[in-house]
């Protein structure tokens, strides 16, 4: 996408299953209500040979099918989307990098609103692997990246809101202000989420603690201050926002998950206080992304 265009985009990379083409049908309609215009990005080389060059003659001739294959891939998706959505502008891009990196690469380019995944690859070990194009986009993308379930679970009768988790951290912060900008174009609820966990569990590790802070109350009380501190901020600004809080005595990926149902959009921090450098997510987005039946949008 060059700069010289005023359209600001929505990357969506599709791979054929199920789960792409539920990422691509999500884009398709966010980008449509938006005044969007969508850039479908396929891979052509496969997954399995991420990070080997062994490319010969003959795999040179494999590679040229892939390129057919994913050219294919492209222009089936470009045609449905367009056959649904004949006023939005879709453009595709084929690209010979890593899946992850292709999808990176045209994050950071100029007018890119967000990058859109399935979640394939997030299953059982795969997970694991610095690899996994969900895991590592959401954490190298500049831009919110939102990642579609593997399986998308029905929510009949129940109403889109957006739930974001709240613990201070900068990510959440910059998690915190997206929710407010989804909810407030969707003019739905925001619901806030700060979990708190008792401190007995912890104190063999940190040391004397004051016994006050060993008491539920005190400790709810405390987390409660500090969402409302996050909030303080925000909603003036966006007083049409709904907001509702919850602070929940919980680990904050059960929090999450047990509020959330699979029409609402989930909004995590890529990482939270505490989580270790070295990984390329912390720990409550990276299991956020495992158990979530409905989408979720990770923030640097």
């Amino acid at each position: 996408m060059n700069g010289a265009t005023t359209t600001r985009w929505i990357v969506v990379g599709v791979d054929g299953s199920d789960s792409s083409r539920h990422a691509l049908e999500w884009s398709a309609y966010q980008a449509m209500l938006r005044g969007l215009g969508v850039l479908i990005v396929a891979a052509a080389r496969p997954l399995a040979t991420d990070g080997f060059d062994v490319w010969s003659s003959v795999e040179e001739q494999a590679e040229a099918a892939e390129g057919s294959g994913a050219r294919s891939l492209l222009d089936h998706a470009q045609d449905w989307v367009s056959r649904l959505f004949p006023e939005l502008s879709v453009r595709t891009r084929m690209s010979y990098d890593r899946p992850a990196q292709a999808l990176i690469t045209e994050s950071h380019q100029p007018g890119v609103a967000a990058v859109v995944v399935g979640s394939r690859g997030l299953s059982g070990i795969a997970a694991a692997f610095v690899g996994s194009v969900g895991i590592e986009l959401a954490a190298r993308s500049p831009v919110p990246v939102i990642v579609l379930p593997r399986d998308h679970a029905a929510a009949h009768g129940v109403r889109s809101r957006v739930i974001v988790g709240v613990d201070g951290s900068e990510p959440s912060r910059r998690a915190l202000e997206f929710a407010f900008d989804q909810a407030e174009f969707a003019d739905t609820d925001l619901v806030a989420v700060s979990a708190w966990q008792p401190l007995v569990a912890f104190a063999a590790a940190t040391g004397p603690i004051p016994p006050e802070l060993f008491d539920d109350a005190t400790a709810a009380e405390a987390a409660r201050q500090a969402l409302d501190e996050e909030l303080m901020d925000l909603r003036p600004a966006r007083s049409t926002v709904r907001v509702h809080t919850r602070v929940v005595r919980a680990h904050p990926v059960v929090a999450l998950l047990e509020e959330a149902t699979p029409a609402d959009l989930i909004v995590v921090g890529s990482r939270g206080r505490g989580g270790f450098r070295g990984l390329l997510l912390g720990s409550v987005s990276h299991s956020v992304l495992h158990g979530a039946r409905g989408p979720v949008a990770i923030l640097r």
